[in-house]
C-alpha cells in the first residue's frame, strides 16, 4: 500500500490528498491541533500532532511531502524531526519539498528558469535558499533523491479576490513593470501527482501557469467576472500597505515552466488567471455562495 507522510499539511497537500485516497493511498497528515486533526479525519486524513514521535508513520511512508515552511530558526521539520529522517527516510521512494518561486529574487519583469541564480532579496526568499540546501544535504545523508518544487503565487478555493471584490475592499495597487506568476492549487496537486506517478532521480521544477502578469489586472478581471465596478488604480508609492505585502512588490519577474510541463507532462487545467477565476465563480455559484 502507498503511503505519504505529509509534514505541514496545509492548502496545497490537502488539494493532492483527494487524489491519492481515491486511488487507495493512506495519507497521514501533521497538524498543529485537535481541532485541525478533526478536520482532517473528516477529509479522510489520518492526522498526526506536530511534535508527536514521527518514527512508526515515517515506517509506513513510502511517500514523504514537506509543505511546512522555514523561519528564522531553518526548516522546521529537520529541526524538529531531522535525527528520524537521517535514520528513516532511505526506504522512501519519492520526497517532495515544496519550495518558492522567491528564491529567484527580483529580476525586473525579466523571464526566468531552473537554471537561473538563486539570489533572494526577501527574508523569506532566504530562509528557503537555506531550506532547500538543507533538505538536500539531508535526502542526500539518506540516499534518497530529493525533488524540489518552486511555487508561484497560489490561488484557488478560499483564496481568490471575489470576495474582496465584493465587499469592495480590493485594490488594484499599480507599479509599472510589475509582475506575478501564479498557480492554481488544483495544478499544483496534478504537478505532484505526476511527479510521484514519475519517481525517478529528483529535480528542481517551477510549477507556475503560462502568463506572468501585473497584479491589478487580476482584480480588474474578477471585478469584470461579477459585473460590479473594477476598484480605482492606486501608485505603489502612496499606497497604504503592511511591510509584508509591500514586500511582495519588491521582486517582479517572469517565470519558465517547461521543465514541468516536459519532463512530468503536465497539462495545466488552468494555464492562466482568466481560466482559473472564472472556473472559481462557477464553482461559487453551483454551491449557492
Amino acid at each position: 500500500m502507498s503511503v505519504l507522510l505529509s509534514f505541514g499539511h496545509g492548502y496545497s497537500a490537502r488539494a493532492l490528498a483527494p487524489r491519492l485516497l481515491a486511488r487507495g493511498w493512506t495519507v497521514i497528515g501533521t497538524t498543529r491541533s485537535e481541532e485541525k486533526a478533526e478536520a482532517l479525519r473528516a477529509e479522510g486524513v489520518e492526522p498526526l500532532l506536530w511534535g508527536a514521535p514521527v518514527e512508526a508513520a515515517l515506517a509506513r511512508a513510502t511517500h514523504v511531502l514537506v509543505s511546512a515552511g522555514p523561519d528564522a530558526d531553518g526548516d522546521p521539520v529537520i529541526g524538529r524531526y531531522g535525527d528520524a529522517l537521517r535514520a528513516g527516510l532511505g526506504h522512501v521512494a519519492w520526497t517532495g519539498y515544496l519550495s518558492t518561486t522567491g528564491v529567484y529574487g527580483d529580476h525586473g519583469g525579466a523571464w526566468v528558469d531552473e537554471e537561473t541564480p538563486l539570489a533572494p532579496s526577501t527574508r523569506r526568499g532566504r530562509w528557503r535558499v537555506e531550506a532547500e540546501a538543507a533538505w538536500r544535504a539531508l535526502c542526500t545523508e539518506a540516499g534518497v533523491p530529493l525533488h524540489v518544487f518552486r511555487l508561484a503565487g497560489i490561488y484557488g478555493p478560499g483564496r481568490g479576490p471575489f470576495a474582496k471584490v465584493r465587499a469592495g475592499t480590493a485594490r488594484r495597487i499599480v507599479k509599472p513593470g510589475q509582475v506575478f506568476s501564479r498557480i492554481h492549487v488544483e495544478d499544483i496537486a496534478g504537478v505532484l501527482e505526476a511527479s510521484i506517478a514519475r519517481g525517478g532521480a529528483g529535480g528542481v521544477y517551477n510549477v507556475c501557469d503560462d502568463d506572468p502578469a501585473p497584479p491589478e489586472d487580476v482584480i480588474a478581471h474578477a471585478a469584470d467576472l461579477l459585473g460590479v465596478p473594477r476598484p480605482p488604480e492606486i501608485a505603489f508609492a502612496e499606497a497604504d500597505m503592511t511591510p509584508m505585502a509591500r514586500s511582495f512588490y519588491a521582486e517582479s519577474k517572469r517565470v519558465r515552466n517547461a521543465r514541468m510541463k516536459d519532463d512530468l507532462g503536465v497539462r495545466l487545467r488552468y494555464p492562466d488567471y482568466r481560466a482559473g477565476l472564472a472556473a472559481l465563480l462557477q464553482a461559487e455559484r453551483i454551491r449557492g455562495e
